[in-house]
């Protein structure tokens, strides 16, 4: 398996190493998997001008699966908005059909108490969110600027979804559900959005086909109330890119650290791009205090769903586990009166659990 490995900007680098130190792991332990570099976002755009290179995108074409740091960065900000970081990873993303994005919340035994809510109320807590990642408001058109003939600014983007998106993205949630606990909450704001009332009725017409999967509807800000209210009421939850991206952050804080969460973005063929759902903080990049499990996590997310190697990332998922047991913290993670270890550090630990599974 041929995996394009593109470490992006601020803490991408740093975690993305140490992922790639757990592939070398497995590859010495048999795995066949090769790796290639490529800049993308704020280093594609000093390396090529573009935030996603022709050169990285032909090598993420070749590649049987992506893994992607992070990209952005204040020193960015001022460019013009064809080539800001964040271009480059919707670019990918479009260029790769990777219209499903699947981002567990998981809540370790270890981190329960690190969870922003009372850990009673995330104990156990094993939330798949769904989300659609190729259309929404984040590529409809028209979009843009303009000045009002009074003279005033104007932004404006496009909602809009059409019927055969939403299809194939609820096939895709009810064929999860099944492999879980069936039950499917699809997440929109029919209320008042035309977008979301024929979401509504291509996910309800889907379910027809899924007898076996309880299927719900939920507007929007009553499941973002929900899941700090009682979040172990859900198990699969499917909506679109831009609702999908404010309530799987929120998700995050459920599990103790955004720097938890692995995510993986799949074609229509099993082909994926993994990474971590946090950015790349470039208040930290440099100082070797990220949280790596994220990104080493989302490993296990590609060896399962790209790779279809269950063992492997069961021993990976296995292994951060071992090291939560064992009290390694990084700062994000850590409660008072606890120890804390760096981005290097975490990573020396789940190298050497993944070791200790064959003595």
């Amino acid at each position: 398996m041929k995996i394009a490995v593109l470490p992006g900007d601020g803490i991408g680098p740093e975690i993305v190493q140490q992922a790639t130190r757990v592939l070398e792991a497995l590859r010495s332990d048999g795995l066949k998997v090769e790796m290639e570099h490529a800049p993308i976002g704020g280093a594609g755009f000093d390396a090529a001008g573009d935030p996603l290179p022709e050169a990285t995108l032909k090598l993420a074409q070749q590649a049987d699966a992506v893994l992607l740091g992070a990209v952005g960065g204040p020193k960015y900000d001022t460019l013009p908005r064809p080539q800001r970081p964040e271009q480059g990873l919707l670019r990918i993303r479009k260029a790769l059909g990777l219209f499903t994005n699947l981002r567990p919340a998981v809540v370790y035994e270890e981190l329960a108490s690190a969870s922003s809510l009372r850990p009673e109320l995330v104990a156990g807590l094993d939330v798949m969110i769904l989300r659609e990642l190729t259309g929404d408001i984040y590529f409809g058109e028209p979009r843009g600027r303009r000045t009002l003939d009074n003279g005033e600014r104007e932004g404006y983007d496009t909602m809009k979804y059409s019927e055969s998106e939403i299809r194939r993205i609820a096939h895709v949630g009810f064929r999860i559900a099944r492999k879980r606990a069936r039950k499917l909450c699809s997440v929109d704001k029919a209320n008042v959005l035309d977008t979301s009332i024929l979401w509504r009725e291509v996910v309800t017409e889907v379910g027809k086909e899924y007898a076996d999967v309880e299927l719900s509807h939920m507007y929007v800000d009553n499941a973002a109330m929900q899941l700090v209210r009682a979040p172990k009421q859900f198990d699969v939850m499917v909506t679109g890119n831009m609702f999908g991206d404010i309530l799987s952050d929120e998700a995050s804080m459920l599990t103790g650290s955004i720097g938890m969460l692995p995510s993986a973005s799949l074609d229509a063929n099993g082909k994926g791009l993994y990474e971590p759902i946090h950015g790349s903080a470039p208040d930290i990049a440099g100082k070797g205090v990220a949280n790596p499990l994220a990104t080493i996590l989302s490993i296990a997310m590609l060896l399962r769903h790209t790779g279809n190697d269950e063992e492997s990332a069961t021993r990976i998922e296995q292994a951060v586990k071992k090291v939560l047991r064992d009290g390694c913290r990084t700062a994000d993670i850590a409660q008072a009166g606890e120890s804390r270890i760096g981005t290097q550090a975490m990573g020396d630990a789940v190298v050497a659990a993944l070791g200790a599974q064959h003595r």
